[in-house]
């Protein structure tokens, strides 16, 4: 071969293979910012879980900063009686009196900057249970509260209210103790604003109509401060008991959908 036509030959081979390592490089450093695309993706997503979960409170979590101290520190409690039945929402109704009705619940108006809408809001919708005891003795917290001009729809283990005039973000539809939150913004509720519904007081010394000393359990632990300020997490299990004996907490089962 002559050598100017080996000369063009290996011209061309060189320039083959920049050309081959630059394709390298480019499918690379697309191969590198796929990954850090794929990074930051993940990692955004884990911190709008983090935040959402740390807000919410996560299924039986307890958010910091609440001040709780051991079961174990209020002594013997009287064990806890038999759940009652199955409730519309698969939750045991207490066998007891509701604690108090809803002569003086709110009617739609505005409670603590909580609306009544004419539907129920989604946006923020997580479940509480709360357990009332006087003396000893079982109450239910009734349905409807939260619900004004409540109708009931009637299922196989009892009535549930599907609606009513207008729906605060707070409320219950059965009388088995399970508060749902439901709002169109996300942001921490207490079992205060829940009471300032109901239309009852709540405080160290009083629940509704029933006076004496109170003690409140929060997910298994004995919560130091005003019952006012306990917030309604998903999943919480509250508590309240007034008077002497106190009762162990019965933990209920949330079932699918609650």
């Amino acid at each position: 071969m002559a050598k100017r036509s080996r000369n063009k030959q290996d011209t061309r081979e060189r320039i083959a293979r920049m050309r081959a390592e630059q394709a390298r490089r480019r499918r690379r450093r697309v191969r590198l910012a796929s990954s850090a695309a794929v990074a930051v993706v993940i990692a955004v997503t884990a911190a709008i879980v983090l935040a959402v979960t740390g807000s919410s409170g996560a299924a039986g979590g307890t958010p910091s900063g609440l001040s709780l101290a051991p079961l174990s520190t209020l002594g013997a409690l009287r064990p806890a009686p038999a759940q009652g039945a199955m409730g519309s929402e698969d939750v045991p109704v207490p066998a007891a009196a509701p604690l108090v009705g809803l002569a003086t619940a709110a009617t739609g108006q505005s409670v603590d900057q909580i609306s009544c809408q004419t539907s129920e809001q989604t946006l923020f919708h997580i479940h509480a249970h709360l357990a009332i005891f006087v003396n000893g003795t079982p109450r239910q917290v009734p349905a409807a509260v939260g619900v004004p001009g409540p109708q009931a729809q009637e299922t196989p283990n009892g009535p549930f209210i599907a609606a009513g005039t207008c729906f605060y973000w707070l409320h219950t539809h059965a009388p088995d103790g399970i508060i749902h939150i439901e709002s169109p913004v996300q942001r921490t509720y207490t079992l205060g604003e829940f009471f300032d519904e109901w239309g009852q007081p709540l405080g160290p010394d009083r629940v509704g109509p029933a006076t004496g000393r109170v003690v409140t359990l929060y997910n298994g632990k004995v919560y130091q401060g005003d019952p006012r300020n306990i917030p309604l997490t998903a999943h919480a299990q509250i508590q309240l008991d007034i008077g002497t004996p106190l009762i162990a907490p019965q933990p209920v089962t949330f079932p699918a959908g609650l």
